[in-house]
């Protein structure tokens, strides 16, 4: 009898088990951004030069499908405020209610709504983008630059689990958001990011 509920209970943890290894398989990875490594970047032809600024302050999380790649999600936050382009008076500028309004508009948000692989590292992710309340489709194209364990994490705690890196880029029609007032042509945006896993 003893025997008897030991295997019971045997088959019951090992159903467990199996049960939670399905669900967490499901489920996928959820990353999210390394601030201190990650950058949102944007640049205009001014006519007689490029301009670039950049935002310093956001947070993309990322649920990653390992299985199915094209299952994943992205959604990113940007922090207006933190315009940056090395010179106040444009970032003031920027920040105005003739570019960004960054007052009554406080946040650009990113919501992706397909991924398509293009290759081995490379894929296209589509979602939304708002900006001054302005949704439009946008693509990036994305490159995979790096899963699995950091190489710093044998030196730095900080550094320890599981990451990805990312490059990105694109390009938007500023006037269809209702930034500015006259055409500076495609805005060029560049992201370069790690993303570690959460726990």
């Amino acid at each position: 009898m003893a025997r008897q509920r030991c295997a019971i209970l045997n088959s019951l943890a090992a159903a467990l088990i199996l049960s939670f290894n399905a669900q967490h398989s499901i489920a996928g990875e959820t990353y999210v951004t390394d601030q201190g490594h990650s950058e949102v970047r944007f640049s205009w032809d001014r006519g007689i030069s490029v301009q670039t600024a950049e935002f310093t302050n956001f947070e993309g999380v990322l649920d990653f499908d390992a299985q199915n790649v094209e299952n994943s999600s992205l959604e990113v936050v940007i922090d207006v405020s933190s315009l940056a382009s090395g010179y106040a008076p444009l970032d003031k500028a920027l920040l105005g209610e003739s570019f960004f309004a960054g007052q009554q508009n406080p946040q650009i948000v990113f919501k992706s709504t397909d991924v398509k692989i293009t290759g081995d590292s490379t894929a296209n992710v589509t979602g939304d983008l708002t900006i001054l309340g302005v949704t439009k489709p946008v693509t990036l194209q994305t490159q995979l630059m790096h899963r699995g364990p950091h190489p710093y994490a044998p030196y730095v705690d900080i550094y320890s689990g599981n990451w990805l890196a990312f490059e990105a880029s694109t390009t938007i029609d500023h006037l269809a958001f209702n930034v500015g007032s006259y055409s500076a042509g495609p805005i060029a945006v560049t992201i370069v990011t790690e993303m570690k896993e959460r726990n």
